[in-house]
């Protein structure tokens, strides 16, 4: 009883934030089946994995120290970190190799990375609120851990991650060939200092003037993230305003879907409007489509044609986006 309310308690809220990444991604949404993956790699292996390598790491080292102090720190300060953001990292890596016509963006990378270490986080908190809450002080340490952790850190563990997203996808967007071996080595060993910084100062946090100042630095890197989130969703609409505006000019889209197609309010009146009109799915196809579209000729832009973006693509795009369009609300 007392492990499935903490399961509840712990994969709800995750589900709920990883919505919340999800929605951001206002024009071209990454797949669900894909994000589902990361999600489940984060909660099952990435957790899984993690929590017998910390474990092995922390008796070694005591083992050998005999201090029990010592032992917290170098698991908390040195394993975790590096064992955990390399695990979560991975689904974002696996992502990266084998579905990169998925991998478009700064914006992408990030959602990636988050909802994977929205999912490690999740299974890690059941942990912590069974072991180190029900187990010590009954269900108000459960209440406890619920609070500082879900609540206060909610976002703790998709910062970190994010780092390695952003890093993969500068390597993504980028012809240099300098930037595609620094880039996502930074990124990854930024996220390494940005879980190390947190549990380090969470180590020697003393009371509550200790946990605002940890709170403080957390909450400093969840706007850093969410910063950049929104100057992508920013620069993301100058593509497909622009983009979009020649496929208007060329006669394939109306200027009425043109309108729709580049405000995601609009987007979403649309498609909520099909509801009513029987058009839901193909007006929901038929914008994702025009998203597509600008994306992939922003990238054949940018970084020439390649094997995630060739014209045959765009031709492709092109073609469904006739198809649809008589179906597609407005």
């Amino acid at each position: 009883m007392v492990v499935f309310v903490c399961i509840l308690l712990a994969f709800i809220p995750a589900l709920f934030y990883s919505w919340i990444t999800y929605w951001m991604d206002r024009y071209e949404k990454e797949p669900r089946i894909l994000l589902g993956g990361v999600f489940l790699w984060g909660a099952v292996v990435a957790a899984g994995g993690a929590f017998i390598l910390n474990t092995i790491f922390g008796v070694a080292i005591y083992g050998f120290t005999a201090d029990p102090l010592i032992t917290d720190i170098a698991t908390g300060s040195i394993s975790a970190p590096l064992v955990e953001e390399s695990l979560k990292g991975f689904a974002v890596l696996i992502v990266f190799l084998l579905f990169r016509k998925e991998f478009d963006s700064v914006l992408d990378g990030i959602v990636y990375a988050a909802i994977a270490a929205l999912g490690f986080a999740a299974t890690e908190n059941v942990l912590y609120m069974f072991q180190y809450g029900y187990t010590e002080t009954g269900w108000e340490g459960v209440w406890f851990m619920f609070f500082l952790r879900v609540v206060l850190g909610a976002w703790n563990h998709a910062t970190y991650t994010a780092f390695t997203g952003m890093g993969l996808a500068a390597a993504r967007l980028s012809r240099n060939t300098l930037v595609k071996i620094i880039a996502p080595i930074a990124g990854f060993t930024a996220s390494i200092f940005a879980h190390f910084l947190h549990n380090t100062l969470a180590v020697f946090a003393q009371g509550e003037g200790g946990l605002a100042m940890l709170l403080v630095v957390d909450w400093l890197g969840w706007l850093f993230i969410f910063a950049i989130m929104a100057w992508a969703i920013s620069r993301e609409r100058m593509w497909i305003r622009f983009h979009l505006k020649q496929e208007l000019q060329n006669g394939l889209i109306t200027e009425d879907h043109y309108q729709v197609a580049i405000s995601p309010f609009k987007r979403g009146l649309a498609t909520l409007g099909g509801l009513a009109t029987g058009q839901y799915f193909s007006t929901k196809k038929f914008y994702q489509r025009c998203a597509e579209l600008a994306y992939k000729k922003q990238q054949i832009a940018r970084l020439g044609s390649s094997a995630g973006n060739t014209m045959d693509m765009v031709n492709q795009l092109r073609a469904e986006i006739v198809q649809l369009a008589p179906k597609a609300n407005t």
